[in-house]
């Protein structure tokens, strides 16, 4: 092991490895499981993973979880996310971006911005989307992506989404006027395919549309000022705390000494009174008087049960 690597892991791999949440600035050209794999070299631990997947094309947060914060990755994955995106219209690729092969040509000159605008407004709100059908979903135990690259077909169903903000920052004539790119900044629900978005809008005005940038400025509450470099981190390790995550990412109950044992030991507690969402009760964070995070609860009728204890001591649990 070098000077730099040992450098890195002290404090780290020291007895316990720390848990808690990795803001990842992810660089262009890298999946997401590259950079997994490269965290947990510098973390020294295997128990690494990601909430939410980025194209190798797309930069921004990728949010990483280590040791014990990898439990709180999939209620990570299901908040909202916010995207700043280029949309070329005119043509329209295989995999609705940049990394795949041009499929069809239309001169988009004659494309207004209020028809630009329009279309953009129809795609806002709760919509249904198509999602890409180069995408990690899974097709009879195949992987979408795997089966349009092999030559087959794929119909993908359409499910709801919501686009809460489609704002568009910029529209700029390219090749000749031939192309329109369009500058624009997406918040959306889990599960929405900005290449759908592009697809889609280049297919409302006729023309048709793909991705040709990417990079996505927050996930949930954690945000792209709070990311650090694969560079950066290869210096200094920055881990948000998980009871820092923990507090960011859910509403906080604090408990008391009796509440935190009876927590402990699998024991329901009394009811947060935590109003449900949708129709399902909503997580909360419960801390001990000492801050440290036991777990997370959820209410049903008069009493809340756990959903997440995490074990005091050991950080690998």
């Amino acid at each position: 092991m070098s000077t730099g690597a040992a450098h890195i892991l002290k404090g780290v791999n020291s007895g316990q490895v720390r848990s808690g949440l990795i803001i990842v600035d992810k660089p262009q050209g890298w999946t997401s499981h590259d950079v997994v794999g490269r965290l947990r070299r510098l973390a020294g631990t295997r128990k690494v993973g990601h909430a939410g997947t980025l194209d190798p094309m797309a930069t921004g947060v990728l949010v990483v979880g280590i040791n014990k914060a990898t439990r709180l990755l999939t209620y990570i994955v299901g908040t909202s996310k916010t995207y700043e995106a280029t949309i070329r219209l005119g043509q329209s690729t295989i995999t609705d971006d940049a990394e795949g092969e041009i499929t069809a040509e239309t001169i988009a000159a004659a494309v207004t911005d209020e028809e630009i605008r329009d279309a953009v407004a129809a795609l806002t709100g709760d919509i249904l989307q198509v999602p890409s059908s180069v995408s990690a979903i899974k097709v009879a135990g195949e992987r979408s992506y795997a089966r349009v690259r092999a030559g087959g077909e794929v119909n993908l169903p359409a499910r709801p989404v919501t686009v809460s903000r489609f704002e568009i920052h910029g529209i700029r004539r390219e090749h000749g006027g031939k192309l329109r790119d369009v500058d624009v900044t997406v918040q959306c629900s889990s599960g929405t395919y900005i290449r759908a978005l592009a697809r889609d809008l280049g297919a409302a005005l006729g023309v048709g549309g793909h991705l040709t940038a990417l990079r996505r400025t927050s996930v949930g509450p954690y945000s792209e000022d709070q990311a650090s470099t694969l560079e950066q981190l290869a210096e200094d390790l920055r881990l948000l705390d998980l009871n820092d995550a923990a507090r960011a990412l859910f509403p906080v109950r604090e408990l008391s000494e009796e509440e935190a044992a009876d927590l402990s030991h699998g024991r329901r507690i009394a009811a947060s009174g935590m109003p449900p969402q949708d129709g399902e009760p909503v997580p909360v964070a419960a801390f001990a008087p000492d801050g440290e995070l036991i777990g997370l609860l959820a209410d049903k009728a008069d009493t809340a049960k756990a959903l997440l204890v995490f074990a005091p001591g050991n950080e690998r649990s």
